[in-house]
């Protein structure tokens, strides 16, 4: 992702200097978003009067932006964080975010003291003004009931939180366990944050794709120089690590960036990992890359079964599929005990290469 060093200007003209110069495309529902972001940008950079019987003034409301995959949201945002000029501010993934919760809790607890939440949200709002989330979603019910109390004392320490979701509020942790407990948070969200829509009609990050392969053979360094590339153009950065806490079990995704991921064949096949790591997967990425898949059969059978139920729970999730393998999906898996069974996968495979495919 670019950086969008424009500074002492509003988003607006940054967002109108990267139309004329061909970087961005003009797009009336992005356009729509930006005096939010600029109402929040010119309350945090106006510098607060102090004085002994002067009351701070009240923080900015901040944005919950939802909409489609690929409308531009994660852009626009990171362009926001970009021009907040110094004022303290974190960007990250919500999933990230909410293990990072979960890990210092325990840590706290450790202490002995009653209430873990409320030292481990003052120790995040000393930190920052601002927190920036991409992708928020409720699936865990321990983040389900965790989440209200945090943001609340976030909110009370004056942190403006702004995010992105491909939902909107009232269909966060749908149909989850114990749901009415949560049910506060989504009042909160609406109370502290102005809920806007991003509808545009182009799906950006598929418009990148489009008639562009995504399943890339055979192995070599034309395909591995071809998956550097889409991922390049992509997340336009390296990735950072993305740990997944599954039944108390760590899934360490080496590469993890805006809803994408990539892992060798091996790191997500070659370990002793199931069905509930997968959907674990399969729930916090939108679009997964998978280097060096080789061909499948009786040598590598464990690995064989655990890639057919990793598509299986990528599929079911609509998740956007980019791969590197031996052979194509009907060549994969030629001999050994599951070649019929395998005939579904590589059907699977097959139709998640379609354009349009996770839309």
């Amino acid at each position: 992702m670019p950086q969008y060093a424009f500074a002492m200007t509003s988003l607006r003209e940054t967002f109108d200097h990267l139309i004329a110069d061909g970087t961005l495309q003009p797009d009336p529902a992005q356009d729509a978003v930006l005096p939010e972001f600029d109402r929040m940008r010119t309350a945090l950079l106006t510098p607060v009067k102090k004085g002994l019987f002067r009351k701070a003034p009240a923080p900015p409301k901040g944005l919950y932006l939802w909409g489609g995959v690929g409308r531009g949201k994660s852009m626009l945002m990171d362009m926001f964080v970009d021009h907040l000029e110094g004022i303290p501010a974190r960007r990250v993934h919500f999933h990230a975010f909410m293990q990072e919760i979960h890990a210092k809790m325990h840590e706290v607890r450790k202490t002995g003291v009653d209430d873990a939440i409320a030292p481990v949200a003052a120790e995040v709002a000393a930190s920052v003004r601002l927190l920036a989330f991409d992708e928020m979603q409720i699936t865990d019910i321990t983040d389900a009931m965790i989440v209200g109390r945090l943001f609340e004392k976030l909110f009370a320490d004056g942190v403006v939180v702004v995010t992105t979701s491909n939902r909107l509020p009232d269909d966060l942790y749908k149909d989850g366990l114990n749901r009415n407990l949560f049910m506060p948070f989504i009042a909160l969200i609406k109370e502290r944050m102005v809920v806007h829509e991003l509808a545009s009609p182009t799906d950006y990050r598929q418009d990148r794709l489009a008639g562009s392969p995504v399943y890339f053979t055979p192995v070599n360094a034309e395909s591995r120089a071809a998956m550097d590339a889409v991922w390049h153009d992509l997340a336009g950065q390296p990735g950072a690590p993305l740990t997944l806490h599954v039944k108390g079990r760590e899934v360490v995704i080496p590469a993890f960036h805006n809803g994408m991921a990539r892992a060798g064949f091996h790191a997500l096949c070659g370990q002793p990992l199931g069905a509930a790591d997968y959907l674990a997967l399969a729930e916090a990425v939108r679009m997964l890359m998978i280097d060096d898949i080789p061909r499948l059969g009786r040598d590598n059978f464990n690995e064989a079964k655990r890639f057919v139920t990793l598509i299986d729970a990528l599929y079911e999730a609509r998740v956007r599929l980019i791969c590197s393998a031996a052979s194509s999906p009907e060549m994969l898996y030629l001999e050994g005990e599951g070649t019929f069974e395998f005939e579904r996968t590589a059907s699977r495979l097959r139709e998640m290469q379609a354009e349009g495919w996770g839309q």
